[in-house]
């Protein structure tokens, strides 16, 4: 998550190269039509499979390990970042997505988004799940933002894992210098015609989903995402609270101001946690939500495993949910 604009350098995006592919077309052949007096039902949609842990902190293993071979961190225009951005691109070319290298200019640095596209499902009909890759100079950013990252790429993993069909069409993204002020996701935005940005029937947001002392918030944005997630919590029990602290200071804003459906998850960052919501979640009330928000010990050693794990399959319910 970026700084506050009081607390951020000044930037400036310079457009470069690369036209996102959109599309697809629908998958697989129509079924038969029902006699006229027998109205066909909606094909129910299918349950979500358990993101496993296990798979998410593997990658977060390797962003940490691209971060201690790139002096210790995956900023914007180093080469730890461009290495984060060739590991998870390798990961999802193998699997079949069509990905596409986005590229940018900011404070002098080249800088990169990663969008990644699942065949199939109805092109007007978009859904986009993305994380900024970036981290901090200061740090790997492993919370911040490798947590999102990888929940995002171990969810479009499942969707080849389980060669969904979608009824939309699918579409993740990882976001280059969020930390500079957004810059990779509002560059994207900007890049695309009315008509696309028209097609994107949501975009979801996911930015420090593993604080280790975690809250569980749900932006409120868009009443249909919220809902979407908050159902999902509401059934395994955890309740949750609206976001508020990271308003407008992640890449969901990007989207957001230009009109298209935004939601997402956060589980805190230098806020202290109440002692209600100590209660309520656990953890230790007078404590930041994370003590190591944009600093050197935001390492694998931070990660909090339980809400990384919740947060990881409350992201794979809701693209499920809201492609059909």
């Amino acid at each position: 998550m970026k700084l506050s604009v009081s607390g951020r350098a000044a930037t400036a995006a310079v457009v470069a190269v690369a036209t996102v592919l959109t599309g697809g077309s629908l998958a697989g052949a129509a079924p038969a039509s029902a006699p006229a007096s027998v109205p066909t039902a909606p094909p129910a949609v299918a349950a979500a499979p358990d993101i496993p842990l296990a798979n998410v902190k593997a990658h977060l293993t390797q962003f940490q390990s691209i971060a201690a071979a790139n002096g210790g961190n995956r900023a914007h225009g180093r080469t730890g970042y461009r290495a984060s951005l060739d590991y998870v691109k390798a990961k999802l070319d193998a699997v079949g997505f069509t990905t596409t290298i986005q590229q940018f200019t900011s404070s002098g640095r080249v800088g990169y988004n990663l969008i990644a596209d699942w065949p199939g499902g109805d092109p007007a009909q978009v859904v986009m799940a993305g994380a900024h890759l970036d981290s901090v100079a200061s740090g790997p950013g492993i919370n911040d933002n490798a947590s999102g990252s990888a929940a995002v790429l171990e969810t479009a993993l499942a969707v080849a894992r389980a060669d969904l069909k979608p009824v939309k069409h699918l579409r993740f993204a990882w976001w280059g210098a969020e930390e500079l002020g957004l810059v990779g996701s509002r560059y994207y935005v900007n890049s695309l015609a009315t008509g696309d940005r028209a097609r994107i029937s949501g975009y979801l947001n996911f930015d420090m989903i593993s604080s280790t002392n975690a809250g569980y918030f749900v932006y409120d944005d868009d009443p249909v995402l919220e809902k979407t997630f908050k159902d999902y919590f509401t059934g395994i029990g955890v309740p949750t609270e609206i976001e508020t602290e990271g308003d407008g200071r992640s890449d969901h804003a990007s989207f957001k101001n230009a009109g298209i459906p935004v939601g997402g998850l956060f589980t805190g960052a230098s806020r202290v946690k109440s002692s209600a919501q100590a209660a309520k979640w656990g953890g230790t009330a007078g404590r930041a939500f994370d003590s190591c928000y944009h600093s050197s010990c935001d390492t694998t050693a931070s990660v909090n495993d339980t809400a990384l794990n919740r947060n990881s399959d409350a992201i794979a319910h809701a693209v499920w949910e809201l492609s059909g």
